[in-house]
């Protein structure tokens, strides 16, 4: 099916569709900040669309994703006849995978060039990485503390670095810790601070951390999935070599 007009209520699958497809966008989330200077409607936030305004925009397609999105505005979209396509990203591979399905079954678009080269990236960077065992904290937020668990895109993103995430297995994807227990001497080789959602800095976060370096990342190049996903392994790579010298 080809698409005249696409509503996305997710920042990175915006981005994807913008890049791919200038244009095609006549609304977004107030999140979603790429590419820079995208003019459309904007309908609030992730978690708290203007359903009536999606609805307004009547869109051939609304683009969401099971965990940025609520189900009840979803159902509410649906009800008022609208076609929703959710997505489910918890991995690298799952990310190019819906990526595609959004792209060319969703939006009717050829696959474009930028994902070809982005998994082309993590497949070099995979190969590179491959034996590499560093261990990593990774806060997502503060006050209260909560870290990368089990099931994330962003955790399995740095296991194709060869890092791991210490977390990985807690039963829960976005388990609160304890600070004291988050910084206990000998349990990770580097806290990772990306500045989204929460916007660690260089004098807020690895102050907490005394004696572990601290690679300060993108993240936009750590948790989306899309255009940045062909320089994310630079990026994110060079952050941790310059916390780990």
């Amino acid at each position: 099916m080809t698409c005249r007009s696409v509503v996305s209520l997710v920042p990175s699958l915006t981005e994807a569709v913008a890049v791919s497809a200038p244009g095609l966008l006549t609304g977004a989330t107030d999140w979603c900040s790429h590419p820079p200077g995208l003019d459309v409607t904007r309908v609030r936030g992730t978690k708290n669309p203007d359903v009536a305004a999606v609805i307004r925009l009547a869109p051939d397609l609304v683009l969401a994703n099971e965990e940025e999105n609520r189900p009840g505005d979803l159902d509410a979209l649906r009800a008022a006849g609208l076609r929703v396509m959710v997505t489910e990203v918890r991995s690298l591979d799952q990310g190019f995978a819906e990526l595609g399905r959004v792209l060319t079954e969703g939006c009717g678009l050829r696959r474009p060039d930028w994902l070809d080269e982005a998994e082309e990236a993590w497949r070099r960077a995979r190969r590179r990485h491959a034996g590499r065992d560093v261990r990593a904290v990774v806060p997502v937020w503060r006050r209260p503390w909560m870290v990368l668990g089990r099931d994330t895109f962003a955790g399995d993103l740095l296991a194709a670095l060869g890092v791991r995430n210490v977390h990985a297995a807690h039963p829960e994807r976005y388990p609160r810790i304890p600070a004291d227990r988050l910084a206990a001497p000998g349990l990770a080789d580097v806290v990772v601070l990306p500045d989204e959602p929460y916007p660690f800095a260089a004098d807020d976060g690895p102050e907490a951390f005394p004696g572990t370096p601290a690679a300060l990342v993108s993240g936009r190049h750590l948790t989306w999935y899309g255009p940045s996903l062909v320089e994310a392994p630079h990026v994110i790579g060079e952050a941790l070599a310059a916390a780990l010298r």
